[in-house]
């Protein structure tokens, strides 16, 4: 066993209190432990090494003559085992999820119940206007369901399920081997902590069979991606008659071809000709609702955004409502015909000699230019 300072294997100060070890103890022991390292001897060496450090620092006694004599102090006191808290104590709160519960036999050990059944997720896709509106939908489901002519026993009926005679009905079994102890589901009932010897024909003895069933999920309006929908007792039964698990719906919306969301916002393009741009006029804009009617002024920009108030989506956690923001973009006609060209030629003749006042960007922009290279030249 290695001869580290107690201290330095489980990385806390000399003034640790009793609550600073065992937090230090069980965060480096999950890590390490052999069942989570299967095959690695250095994992086995680590975890022998932390709770010999910790046996020795969680006692009072052997603590103290420990800091005033070092590993001579406890080398008489410290045995073959190790006292303290064993592996049966602080395991059977911190690997109860992973390693099955602590089971019977051994101090802590608790008798393991009849399991909740699993959760289930289901991905559902929507239209943004399903998103934004709501909508009703059936889906289907497989999962495990209780079996009805058993009661979710697994006996046939008129019969009952007889305790385990290897753990007596604790549904797991205490392995020692050296230094450590490991519990682990009972082989002969599989940790079920009961035997049946006349099981149900319905679901050969399991108390649950798969089934698809077909569910109504109602979508709320203004759901987005992400939005998670919880059906209570939609998921797997539970074993031997224990409650069902949930159901989650999680949501994601597809993409549109118009509008693009944003929270509670859409936006949209909306393209516009060079005369409407120039001259300003009403247009229509879709929305969710339909048409309606955007003023647009004259001498509008390509880019300029307008914000249509009350028409983006109806919040699902609140009354507010987003907003839809419409971006105007001046579209540059195509395949012109010779008569078109020269209007505009003629257009373009009109404005050039006072190009300022009509195209004070581009004006703004050449002047920018002209000085810049002029203070790279000077």
């Amino acid at each position: 066993m290695s001869k580290r300072d107690y201290y330095e294997v489980l990385g806390v100060a000399k003034t640790a209190t009793e609550k600073e070890l065992k937090k230090a103890y069980k965060r480096l022991a999950m890590k390490c432990h052999p069942d989570r390292n299967p095959g690695d001897e250095s994992a086995v060496e680590k975890f022998k090494e932390l709770q010999e450090a910790y046996d020795i620092l969680s006692d009072g006694n052997k603590r103290a003559a420990y800091d005033q004599y070092g590993h001579a102090g406890v080398e008489q006191s410290r045995g073959g085992g190790g006292g303290g808290q064993g592996f049966d104590d602080i395991f059977g709160d911190m690997f109860g999820d992973i390693f099955g519960g602590g089971g019977g036999g051994g101090r802590g050990g608790r008798q393991r119940g009849p399991a909740r059944g699993a959760d289930l997720r289901y991905n559902m896709e929507l239209s943004l206007e399903e998103a934004v509106k709501g909508v009703s939908k059936d889906i289907q489901v497989p999962s495990l369901q209780g079996c009805g002519d058993c009661h979710g026993s697994g006996a046939k009926k008129g019969t009952s399920a007889n305790t385990c005679g290897t753990c007596h009905g604790q549904g797991q079994v205490q392995m020692r081997q050296g230094f450590f102890a490991v519990q682990q589901a009972c082989p002969n009932c599989r940790g079920k902590g009961k035997i049946i010897k006349d099981p149900c024909r319905t679901c050969h003895g399991e108390g649950r069979y798969e089934k698809t069933k077909t569910l109504a999920v109602k979508i709320p309006a203004g759901v987005d991606t992400g939005d998670r929908i919880r059906l209570n007792g939609e998921g797997e039964a539970g074993e031997a008659g224990a409650g069902n698990g949930d159901l989650y719906v999680q949501v994601h919306v597809k993409d549109h071809n118009i509008f693009e969301r944003d929270g509670n916002n859409l936006y949209c393009e909306m393209p516009i000709s060079f005369s409407e741009a120039a001259l300003g006029g009403d247009i229509e804009v879709p929305t969710l609702d339909g048409k309606v009617k955007l003023k647009i002024g004259s001498e509008t920009q390509t880019g300029r955004m307008f914000r249509m108030r009350g028409k983006g989506v109806k919040s699902v956690r609140s009354h507010s409502t987003g907003d839809l923001i419409c971006k105007v973009v001046v579209e540059t006609p195509v395949k012109l015909t010779e008569h078109q060209r020269k209007i505009l030629k003629e257009f373009d003749s009109a404005v050039s000699g006072s190009s300022r006042e009509h195209k004070p960007k581009a004006e703004g922009f050449f002047d920018s230019v002209k000085n810049f290279f002029n203070d790279l030249n000077s």
